[in-house]
């Protein structure tokens, strides 16, 4: 009796143990599977940085993408002063005050928020532009100081009717950009198991959230929207709320993506929020206190 107890114990510890291994080998399949299934449905990217070469001279995406950025820029902000009837003239003034703000603001952003480890004990480096390394953040910063400069010494008007209407072509530019970001196969998001996920082949073989995309496809709308707002509605003349709606949406977009982007830098690691989202912030709480606290003053079509 007691050897057939023991031998039935056996058998179910034999089955347990086999049903265990069953399970776990069937577990590991679907995941397998799974993981295979999101590899065939996700787009593989792996397209050259280089449109082209001329000699010595490098066209690159990216830097077709900033001309364009500021190409299309010019175009807008002509239509956006006609509309207000100012001098034309400005348009060329904006565009170089804000190109020099944006280089520098941008390139002392990365050096500051994100390499000065690297770069206090380099600092002939930080001139290398062309080696890479520009921060969006900081580009916000040198374009803010950049029309301050143009408010004050050129247009003579308040710094806040400027902003007004430089962050459409700001909002379709940084589209652009992103854009630019993508051909370089940078600033790439986590890895994830969605279809729509990327593998982006030059840095590795792992389908991805392509966060380029849906900071340029989040820029592209917040663009039409203040484009509407502007030449269709009478929010124009409210100083500051337009600013005030750009900062919240666009610095808003850009908080939520950080969370399936991977992060920038090294000593990004264990934070609650990486840099990209902690220097955000400042701007959304700006973005709210333009829209819900700034005194603004309504301006007509004469002091528009």
């Amino acid at each position: 009796m007691f050897k057939r107890i023991t031998w039935q114990f056996v058998k179910i510890n034999l089955l347990v143990a086999l049903n265990n291994h069953a399970i776990f080998a069937l577990s590991q399949l679907i995941q397998l599977k799974y993981y295979n299934m999101s590899i065939l449905l996700s787009f593989t990217w792996d397209v050259d940085p280089e449109l082209f070469s001329l000699g010595p001279l490098t066209v690159r995406w990216y830097g077709l993408f900033w001309v364009l950025a500021f190409a299309l820029g010019i175009y807008l902000l002509q239509n956006i002063f006609k509309k207000d009837n100012v001098k034309p003239e400005w348009v060329d003034s904006v565009f170089m005050y804000v190109f020099i703000g944006t280089v520098i603001g941008a390139r002392l952003g990365h050096v500051f928020f994100y390499g000065w480890d690297y770069y206090s004990h380099h600092l002939i480096d930080i001139f290398k532009i062309w080696e890479g390394g520009l921060a969006s953040h900081g580009a916000s910063i040198g374009i803010l100081i950049s029309l301050w400069l143009f408010s004050k010494y050129v247009s003579k008007k308040s710094i806040i009717w400027i902003l007004d209407r430089v962050i459409i072509p700001v909002a379709i530019g940084g589209a652009f950009v992103r854009l630019g970001n993508f051909f370089n196969s940078e600033i790439i998001g986590i890895p994830t198991d969605l279809p729509f996920g990327i593998i982006f082949s030059r840095v590795d073989n792992i389908p991805r959230h392509p966060t380029q995309l849906y900071e340029a496809l989040s820029y592209f709308i917040i663009f039409i929207a203040l484009t509407y707002l502007f030449f269709k509605t009478e929010i124009r003349k409210k100083e500051g709320l337009l600013f005030g709606i750009f900062l919240v949406l666009l610095f808003s977009a850009r908080f939520l993506i950080e969370f399936v982007k991977e992060n920038q830098e090294a000593f990004e690691q264990g934070m609650s929020l990486n840099m990209g989202q902690w220097l955000s912030i400042p701007f959304i709480l700006a973005g709210f206190y333009f829209i819900f606290f700034y005194k603004r003053k309504k301006l007509d079509e004469n002091n528009s």
